[in-house]
């Protein structure tokens, strides 16, 4: 995987070698159109029957949001002052998740809603600390000019990468875990359940792709 950074405090630029850009771009792609169609479906119904907005369309906008962010970080990270915006914007998603929780009706629910509540926490996370996991924001002056190292490049003279702190692999490994466990049990419900199959193999999905965006980025 390779990482070019560049030296100014507000951009940077990071790179996910191909395939593996195709592969999260589909795997996004295919999240963000399923949740359009449900989110669709469920706003139609709504509107129809002149009720409010239930838990299941802010969770739908939730997985829309991320799949469009996420597609965009594949392909297109040279901004901090964005990965704040939308740090911030899934903040207030995740509060507004969290009421949720006292309105499911069943272990299952509230299961699948403290997995909601993991991947925002996971993408915040992804977002905010994203500087640190390219382990190559952190640069100190060196003698050496145009110095590469392995799949590091600097381009600008008498500066040299420095590593992710042990910290933020620790954090970063947690929350990889947590995305796999949310995929575990996503797949667990997908293979038990007889209804809503198709939107349960979406949050499967999602989490897998955060994990693997994780790894990557951390790699």
């Amino acid at each position: 995987m390779s990482r070019i950074i560049s030296t100014s405090c507000s951009r940077f630029s990071f790179v996910i070698d191909s395939p593996w850009n195709l592969i999260l771009t589909l795997t996004f792609v295919f999240t963000g159109f399923v949740c359009a169609i449900d989110l669709a479906g469920r706003l139609g119904r709504a509107q129809r029957k002149h009720a409010r907005f239930g838990g299941e369309i802010l969770i739908g906008l939730n997985h829309f949001l991320m799949s469009a962010a996420m597609i965009w970080m594949t392909w297109s990270m040279e901004s901090e002052l964005a990965l704040w915006a939308q740090a911030g914007l899934f903040a207030v998603l995740t509060i507004m998740l969290l009421p949720l929780l006292r309105r499911t009706k069943s272990a299952a629910q509230r299961i699948d809603l403290i997995g909601h509540v993991l991947l925002n926490a996971a993408m915040i996370w992804m977002l905010a600390a994203m500087p640190l996991l390219m382990a190559g924001m952190g640069m100190s002056h060196a003698p050496e000019a145009g110095m590469t190292t392995g799949h590091e490049t600097v381009a600008d003279a008498g500066l040299t990468m420095m590593s992710t702190p042990a910290w933020a692999d620790a954090i970063n490994a947690c929350f990889v875990a947590l995305s796999v466990a949310a995929f575990g049990w996503w797949a667990y419900r997908f293979i038990t359940s007889r209804h809503h199959r198709l939107h349960v193999a979406c949050h499967a999905v999602m989490a897998a792709g955060m994990a693997a965006m994780l790894l990557l980025m951390n790699g």
